[in-house]
């Protein structure tokens, strides 16, 4: 494509046209001229493709903060290299990832989507990620352009932060993945940032972005992220998505008309949309092709190691792990054991192509090596109850799944009522589809032509319990209906119901209800009926509602934790595997507090009091507060792990991979430690606006300069695996040049008896700066792989970043002459060798 020929051969509402999207995943096309449509897809961690309902299946990868926790940066290149082979299976040329916000706090909704809290770490990280997804013709999103660090109130809030702290904590993961990787595209944040919505900040979308670190890609918004027509053009903001428009269109007409903006404007934001469409040309990637989902045995190793790379070793006292082949019983206990937490909730959320749960690969371990394996739950800790998508089956049919049917008027008289005669016949419906699922939401994958959005919905499927006795059923979805088992009202939500925090919260609440009795291997009819009207009135997106439906056996809280306890008596070994779900960390809301759900905790001093060969496996994508862990010797945190989650525990259990990663957030002992609390959330809002009051004293920044000890510091790994390594021959130049780059070099020896890989940290402190910084920062590190007795030299190169800091008063980053120090570690805890070197003169500059 010649952009400026093309750009000619369009008239104004051509151009107007292809300022927003084309639904969801797709851009306009302008077949006269042989523009075509391209098409995007949510990640980071996947490529989910053009569906939310009934997508095509893929594969998860582990959450972003396990694999910033790997510091592997070779990694992250295959995993994005991995994911590009999936976009191109689906026929996709844009995948909206990777994530580099900054967790300010543990209780972010979507902190698990950012790979560190350190801005070198995500930057660093991002970049081979965007690296390995670039070369094969995709192009990275890079998100959300800036400081969307928290869910509550997220299209309002103002992030009123300092520039300082803008620019060297929030600003500088951005910064470093342009600079390394040149990311194709990027999306904006959808909150104010000092006051000015980040779709319309000009400060941030011309004078940082365009002008001083001269980026060349397309900007566009985050899904009903833009506010304002004029003002978001002029800023720079290229793409609105989704469609169809709300903000341009004939508003832009009107603006031109105005005077407000000229066509030259509206070039300038075309040119951008069509450079992007030329990379998609150029890629070789089709147009408008059938998704497919990819399943190889390399893919699945590419998973598997992703998995076990995530895992952090954070406690080993009695040097249970790895286990040896003596250990001949098993309990395996816990609410996150049977069931594989792959994600956390959201738009990062997806159907994968096959899972292994904590469970089946400890069970499929445990018998290599001829042990035996018993499980209970010890607990529940679900917020919504579990989807019965494994219970369920075609209704009068021996296959997986349910029935959905459509109507867009009601297919009887008394259809929604409570007390409706469910065997009386329906009209015909209008429309109808299956899906193997329980929770459904109804953005797209609807015959648009046969259904309104305002229809009653009927969802019919066999429920199939595997143990007898009393279930406990739970509801939700979007509008009034009603939930039928065996033909009886279990849940009515048809009168008056309550509104609940689902889809921007306007789901209703899970209602709940108990059916006594039930048998193992027995078919029940389940019927849920909707309309959907209340719902689609209010909902900011066109949809056609949304439904989820859970349910557990019930049991006594108190005489499971007694199950548990007895198992893990009994057993040689026990492996809690505990944590959080995407119930409880997800897109659209953050949590309201560190702890674990219901009665963990109470299960996890039982179990350790059971039992002291207890493995306590911690699931979750951001740090939770761990009353009990001086009682417990040996601890790992998985973060949420993907399709192969139980496969790379059990492959670190057994010692099949020496665990390697670090914690790549600082862990604190409780909320009110950590560096912003008072300032997040809804209780930390001041009309409108969350102070960022901790500056630059992000994550492990805060908790050295207040001298006070995290439960876990950032950079941790205990006793740095299975292996021991050894620190020296540190070298450094005396000074510096004007130039300010330089090159570090040690040695790391591996003293143990096993092959294992170490991550070096290198930390910068500043002891005379003109203005206050940190103790140290995190400025680069090396992640090497050695064998037993093996000694390696380890160089890593240094440049003016790694001396500077943001002068608000000149707004320039500035390196000041004289003596910095070189600190060499293990994590931000450890340091093993120090050095000094001196800047002979200040360097001062702008942009990359």
């Amino acid at each position: 494509m010649d952009i400026e020929q093309t750009l000619a051969q369009l008239d104004l509402s051509q151009k107007i046209k292809l300022l927003s999207g084309l639904g969801w995943w797709q851009t306009e096309a302008i077949p006269e001229v042989n523009i075509p449509s391209i098409k995007l897809s949510d990640g980071p961690n996947g490529v989910r493709g053009q569906k939310f309902f009934n997508g095509v299946p893929a594969s998860c990868f582990p959450a972003s903060t396990g694999l910033g926790s790997s510091f592997d940066v070779e990694l992250a290149r295959k995993i994005g290299e991995a994911l590009a082979e999936e976009a191109i299976a689906k026929g996709c040329h844009v995948l909206l990832g990777p994530t580099v916000n900054t967790p300010r706090s543990p209780l972010g909704g979507r902190g698990f989507e950012s790979f560190s809290e350190d801005p070198a770490l995500n930057g660093t990280i991002a970049s081979a990620y965007i690296q390995g997804l670039q070369t094969k013709g995709v192009s990275a999103t890079i998100k959300h352009f800036v400081a969307n660090d928290q869910e509550t109130q997220r299209f309002s809030i103002s992030s009123d932060v300092s520039e300082r702290a803008l620019r060297e904590i929030y600003l500088k993961p951005f910064q470093i993945a342009i600079r390394e990787a040149k990311p194709w595209a990027l999306m904006t944040a959808y909150n104010r940032v000092n006051g000015i919505h980040a779709s319309e900040n000009s400060k941030l979308l011309k004078d940082i972005l365009r002008e001083e670190w001269c980026y060349e890609g397309l900007i566009m918004s985050d899904y009903t992220g833009v506010y304002s027509t004029t003002e978001s053009l002029k800023a720079g903001l290229d793409l609105e998505m989704p469609g169809p428009t709300v903000m341009r269109g004939k508003a832009v007409e009107r603006a031109i008309m105005g005077g407000k903006l000229s066509p030259s404007d509206v070039d300038t934001r075309v040119r951008k949309i069509l450079e992007l469409v030329k990379h998609a040309q150029a890629s070789g990637i089709p147009f408008n092709v059938p998704e497919k989902s990819i399943d190889t045995p390399q893919l699945r190793q590419l998973l598997r190691q992703a998995a076990a790379d995530a895992i952090v070793l954070l406690k080993n006292n009695n040097n249970i792990l790895p286990l040896s082949k003596n250990v001949k019983t098993i309990a395996v206990i816990g609410p996150n054991a049977k069931l594989a937490q792959t994600s956390g909730g959201g738009s990062a959320r997806l159907l994968s192509t096959y899972t292994v749960s904590p469970l089946e690969g400890i069970m499929t371990a445990a018998a290599e090596v001829g042990a035996k394996v018993k499980y209970t739950i010890g607990a529940a800790s679900h917020r919504y109850l579990p989807l019965l998508d494994t219970y369920i089956k075609q209704f009068n049919r021996n296959t997986p799944g349910a029935t959905l049917e459509f109507w867009n008027d009601a297919p009887s008289r008394d259809f929604l009522l409570p007390e409706a005669n469910i065997e009386a016949p329906l009209s015909k419906c209008k429309w109808s589809t299956e899906t193997l699922g329980t929770n459904c939401l109804l953005l797209d994958g609807i015959d648009a032509a046969q259904v309104n959005h305002i229809c009653f919905i009927r969802y019919i499927t066999a429920f199939v319990p595997d143990e007898s006795g009393d279930w406990e059923f739970g509801v939700y979805f979007g509008g009034k209906g009603n939930l039928f088992l065996d033909k009886k009202l279990i849940v009515d939500l048809s009168t008056n119901p309550e509104p609940g925090e689902e889809f921007f919260g306007l789901a209703t609440q899970e209602k709940r209800a108990v059916v006594t009795g039930l048998k193992a291997g027995t078919s029940y009819e389940m019927e849920l009926r909707i309309n959907t009207a209340d719902f689609v009135a209010k909902s900011p997106l066109p949809c056609w509602g949304c439904l989820r439906i859970g349910g557990v056996r019930q049991f006594d809280g108190q005489a499971a934790i007694q199950d548990a306890v007895e198992l893990a008596k009994n057993s040689d070994v026990a492996v809690l595997v505990i944590g959080l779900n995407h119930d409880w960390e997800s897109e659209g809301f953050d949590r309201a507090n560190m702890n674990l759900p219901l009665l963990t905790n109470d299960l996890v001093s039982a179990v350790l009091r059971a039992n002291p060969h207890t493995i306590v496996v911690n699931n979750s994508g951001t740090p939770v507060a761990m009353p009990w862990v001086d009682d417990a010797s040996t601890v790992l945190q998985q973060f949420y792990g993907g399709n192969e989650c139980g496969n790379g525990l059990a492959d670190i259990l057994w010692g099949k991979v020496n665990p390697s990663a670090k914690l790549s957030l600082t862990f604190p002992q409780r909320i009110e430690d950590t560096p912003c609390y008072g300032a997040f959330g809804a209780s930390g809002q001041e009309h409108g606006k969350i102070q960022y009051n901790e500056g630059i004293y992000v994550g492990y920044r805060s908790y050295e300069l207040r001298k006070l000890a995290p439960l876990f510091p950032f950079g941790f790994g205990y006793g740095q695996s299975y292996s021991t390594f050894e620190y020296s021959d540190l070298q450094v130049p005396s000074s510096l040049s004007a130039v300010g780059t330089f090159s570090v070099t040690f040695k790391i020896r591996n003293t143990s008896a096993i092959f294992g890989r170490e991550v070096a940290q290198i930390y910068i402190a500043d002891p005379d700066s003109s203005l206050p910084r940190p103790m140290q920062e995190l400025k680069g590190f090396h992640k090497v792989s050695l064998e037993s007795g093996e000694t390696k030299p380890v160089t890593v190169s240094l440049n003016r970043e790694a001396l500077g800091f943001y002068d608000d008063r000149q707004m320039c980053w500035v390196a000041e002459k004289g003596a910095f120090e070189v600190l060499i570690a293990s994590s931000s805890a450890d340091v093993k060798l120090k050095a000094r070197v001196t800047l002979e003169e200040t360097i001062v500059w702008t942009g990359l």
